[in-house]
C-alpha cells in the first residue's frame, strides 16, 4: 500500500502542476481519508464505508477519483461513480476524468452508463417504419395514457435509420443532433420487460447492449444514482458490475436515501387500472383472433382471473368512503395518510385478495411471454416457422408491458396486505383523491419511510467498498440522520471538511425584524411583498427561495409591475432555460431575480455577478402533510422520541445549509443572505441552527421591516 500511496501523491502533484493550482489542505485530507478507509478491508463480507462532507471549494471530485481509482484497479475491482445530476456526469466524463488521464501516468478505461430508456430500440424503429399491429394493440392497452401515435414523426425515424446505418449515431438519446421531447422519444425505446434480449434478431446491432459491452470493459463507470438503485433492485450485476466486484462513490449522496425509497415505493390509480384491465381483455381477444397462440395455449395463458375487476371496483367504493370532504385540497387533490401506515382492516383484507388475483395474472402473463419467446426463430425466413417468429416478435413487447404492469399492481397490494414488523419503521401508506370532474380517480400509494433495510441488504453488506460525499451531509454537527435514513453500518468512517471560503469577510446573514410569524401566512406574505424592492435595492442578481408554491405566486402577484418583469419564476420555465435567461440578463447589464422552490436550493451554480443576494422566505421545515415524513414522525412519537428535535429540526438545518450554499460559489464571491424568519433569532432551537451554518457575519433583527414600518415609508 505504501507504493500506491506514493503513486497517488505523485499523481496529485502532477495534476496540480498541470492546472496551475496550489495544494488544498482539505482536498489532501479527503484523499487520505478515502484511501485509508477503502484500504482497510474490515470484516469479511462487509466492505468499508466512508462518509466525507466536503464544503464548496474543497475539490472533492478530484479527491475521490484520485484516492479510489488506483486502489480499485490494484484490487481488480470496478469503480462506479454515481451522481444525482446529468450535469455532474457530463463534467466527470468530459472534463475531470480526461484531465486525470492527461496529467498523470494512470491508464484506465472509463464509460458513461445509462439506463435502457436512454437508447433507441432498433427493432422498434424498424416496426415503426413499416407499421405493425403492436402500435394499435398498445393503443387499446393504454387509453388512459398518450397514444403511441402521439408524437409520431416518420421523417425523424427515417433520418435516425440513416444515421445508424452510416455509423454516425449510436442510438443514444443524448447524442442526437437536437434535443428530443419525451413524446417523440417514447415510441423509440423499450422497458426491460419488453426487450427480447439475445433472442432479438437485431441483438448484434442493439444500441443498449453495445453500450453495456463498453461498460463491462471499463475500469471506471460513471452512472447516476437511479441506475445504480435499479440495478440493485434487480439483484445487482444486471446492468452494472455486481456489488461484490465494485467500489461505489456516491456524489451528492444526500439524495441516496430518498431515491432509494422511491425505487421501492408503489403507486397506482384505481380507475386507471380498471380501464387497463378492460383493455387487456381486448388485447387477449385480438391475440386469439390472430391465432398468436396455439389453440391449447389460449385458455391457459390469456384472460383475466375471475373476480379481479369486480374486486377492484369494490375496493374503489371502500376508498371513496374513506374520503374526508373537509380535508385540505391542493390543486384539486386531497391526500389521506394512514396513521403509522396502518390501513383499515377492510382495506387490508381487500388488498390481500387483490394481491392474490394479480399474482395469478402475473403468472399467466409470465407463461405467455415465455411461450412467445419459445416461438421466436432467428432464421427470419418466410416459412411458416418464420411467420410464427415474426408474430411472436410483434406481440412479445406487449406481453412484457402487461406483465410489468401486473407486477406493479401485485407489489402495491402486497404492501397493503402486509403487517409491519413490530419495533421497526413502518411503511407509509396513503390515498390521493383527484377532484377534477374529467379525471376523478383515487390514487393509492405506499413507500418505506427509511431506506435503511433496502440499502443495508442490497449494498452495504455486499459492496467491496463505498464512499458517500456531498457539500452537505450533516445537520447540527452530526451525521446521525444520514446514518439512520441510509442504514449505514457501524464501522462507517465520517469526516467533515469545511469550505476554504472566507465566509465572515465575504457574506452576511441578515434576519430582519418582521413582527409576524411564518404561520401567519397573509401577514408574512404581505411583509415580504412590501420589503422586497427595498431589500433588493441595487442588487443586479438575486435568488429567492420559497417553501410554498402558493406563497411564491402570491408574492409575485403582489409586487409592483416593474419588479414582476425582473422575476423569472420556476413555474414559467424549465430549470435549464430559466438559468440561461437569468445569466443572459445579467450579461446585458439588466437586473434579474429568480423565484424558486426547494429544487433551486441545491445544484444551482450562479457564481460571481450572477448571484449576490440569496433570500429565503422561511426556515425550510419538512411539510407536515408529506405522507412519508408524517408517518416517520408518528413512528418516532410512538417510540417516545421527539420527532421535532430528531427529525424536523435536523432536516430544516440541512436544507437551510443547502440554501445558504447558493451564495458563495468561489473564493472571490461576495454577497448577503436575507432570511424572512425571526424564529432563528428568537426560538430555543435557533442558536443550534445558527451554529450549524457557515460563519457568515450576522445581522439579527437589526432592520425593521414589520408592517407598521413599511406602511410609514
Amino acid at each position: 500500500m505504501d507504493s500506491l500511496k506514493q503513486q497517488i501523491q505523485s499523481d496529485y502533484r502532477r495534476i496540480l502542476d498541470a492546472r496551475g493550482f496550489r495544494p488544498r489542505q482539505g482536498q489532501r485530507r479527503m484523499i487520505a481519508e478515502i484511501f485509508n478507509a477503502l484500504a482497510d478491508r474490515g470484516e469479511e463480507g462487509c466492505g468499508p464505508v466512508c462518509v466525507v462532507e466536503a464544503g464548496t471549494g474543497t475539490g472533492k471530485t478530484l479527491a475521490y477519483l484520485l484516492a479510489s481509482l488506483p486502489l480499485a484497479m490494484e484490487s481488480g475491482l470496478k469503480l462506479i461513480v454515481a451522481t444525482a445530476t446529468v450535469s455532474l456526469q457530463e463534467q466527470l466524463v468530459h472534463k475531470d476524468i480526461p484531465q486525470i488521464l492527461q496529467a498523470t501516468e494512470l491508464q484506465f478505461d472509463y464509460a458513461l452508463a445509462k439506463g435502457r430508456g436512454r437508447y433507441l430500440c432498433r427493432l422498434k424503429l424498424e416496426n415503426l417504419l413499416r407499421g405493425d399491429e403492436s402500435r394499435a394493440a398498445l393503443g387499446d392497452l393504454f387509453e388512459d395514457e398518450p397514444s403511441p401515435d402521439h408524437g409520431a414523426d416518420p421523417r425523424l425515424w427515417e433520418e435516425m435509420q440513416r444515421e445508424l446505418e452510416a455509423g454516425h449515431w449510436r442510438g443514444d438519446r443524448d447524442d442526437w443532433k437536437e434535443p428530443l421531447a419525451q413524446d417523440r422519444w417514447q415510441p423509440l425505446t423499450v422497458q426491460r420487460g419488453e426487450c427480447l434480449g439475445p433472442r432479438c434478431r437485431l441483438y448484434r446491432k442493439c444500441c443498449f447492449y453495445q453500450a453495456r459491452y463498453e461498460i463491462e470493459e471499463a475500469d471506471c463507470i460513471v452512472a447516476n444514482q437511479d441506475l445504480v438503485l435499479t440495478d440493485l433492485a434487480l439483484g445487482g450485476g444486471v446492468v452494472l458490475p455486481s456489488p461484490e466486484e465494485s467500489i461505489y462513490v456516491f456524489d451528492e449522496a444526500h439524495h441516496l436515501p430518498e431515491k432509494s425509497n422511491r425505487h421501492f415505493a408503489h403507486s397506482i390509480r384505481i380507475r386507471a387500472e380498471a380501464a387497463w384491465l378492460e383493455h387487456s381483455e381486448t388485447v387477449f381477444k385480438r391475440m386469439t383472433e390472430q391465432q398468436v397462440l396455439e389453440a391449447g395455449d389460449v385458455k391457459e395463458f390469456t384472460g383475466l382471473p375471475p373476480d379481479l375487476r369486480e374486486r377492484l371496483q369494490m375496493t374503489y367504493l371502500v376508498l371513496q368512503g374513506l374520503q374526508q370532504p373537509d380535508a385540505d385540497s391542493y390543486r384539486n387533490r386531497i391526500t389521506l395518510t394512514f396513521k403509522l401506515g396502518e390501513p383499515p382492516p377492510e382495506l387490508r383484507e381487500l388488498a390481500g385478495d387483490l394481491a392474490h388475483l394479480f399474482r395469478q395474472l402475473e403468472t399467466r402473463l409470465d407463461r405467455l411471454r415465455e411461450r412467445l419467446r419459445e416461438q421466436l426463430d432467428d432464421s427470419g425466413d418466410e416459412s411458416a416457422d418464420g411467420q410464427q417468429s415474426a408474430t411472436a416478435e410483434t406481440w412479445f413487447p406487449i406481453a412484457g408491458n402487461m406483465l410489468d404492469r401486473a407486477m406493479a399492481n401485485r407489489a402495491l397490494w402486497d404492501s397493503y396486505a402486509a403487517e409491519d414488523e413490530a419495533g421497526q419503521a413502518p411503511w407509509a401508506r396513503w390515498l390521493s383523491f383527484d377532484q377534477d370532474d374529467d379525471l376523478a380517480d383515487i390514487g393509492i400509494s405506499s413507500s418505506p419511510v427509511l431506506a435503511a433495510d433496502n440499502l443495508r441488504e442490497s449494498l452495504w453488506r455486499r459492496c467491496a467498498g463505498a464512499v458517500l460525499t456531498s457539500a452537505t451531509l450533516s445537520a447540527l454537527g452530526e451525521f446521525s440522520m444520514l446514518g439512520l435514513r441510509a442504514g449505514l453500518p457501524e464501522h462507517t468512517r465520517y469526516l467533515s471538511i469545511p469550505s476554504p471560503f472566507p465566509f465572515a469577510e465575504a457574506a452576511s446573514l441578515e434576519v430582519p425584524r418582521m413582527g409576524c410569524e411564518p404561520f401567519e401566512k397573509q401577514r408574512h406574505t404581505d411583509c415580504i411583498i412590501r420589503s422586497l424592492p427595498r431589500l433588493l435595492g441595487p442588487d443586479a442578481a438575486a435568488l429567492m427561495l420559497f417553501s410554498s408554491r402558493g406563497q411564491m405566486h402570491d408574492v409575485l402577484a403582489g409586487l409592483p409591475e416593474e419588479w414582476r418583469k425582473r422575476v423569472l419564476c420556476q413555474d414559467d420555465h424549465q430549470k435549464f432555460e430559466l438559468l440561461r435567461k437569468h445569466r443572459a440578463r445579467i450579461d446585458k447589464g439588466r437586473r434579474s431575480v429568480i423565484f424558486g422552490l426547494a429544487s433551486f436550493a441545491e445544484g444551482v451554480d450562479l457564481p460571481g455577478k450572477y448571484c449576490t443576494h440569496v433570500l429565503i422566505a422561511k426556515l425550510p421545515f419538512p411539510v407536515p402533510t408529506d405522507p412519508v415524513e408524517a408517518t416517520m414522525a408518528d413512528w418516532f412519537e410512538s417510540e417516545q422520541r421527539n420527532s421535532f428535535m430528531e427529525l424536523s429540526l435536523p432536516q430544516a438545518v440541512f436544507r437551510l445549509k443547502q440554501a445558504c450554499g447558493r451564495l458563495l460559489r468561489s473564493e472571490t464571491d461576495s454577497g448577503r443572505i436575507t432570511l424572512f424568519d425571526e424564529r432563528i433569532a428568537r426560538k430555543f432551537y435557533g442558536k443550534r441552527m445558527l451554529e450549524s451554518l457557515p460563519p457568515f457575519r450576522r445581522e439579527l433583527l437589526q432592520e425593521d421591516i414589520s408592517p407598521q414600518d413599511s406602511a410609514g415609508d
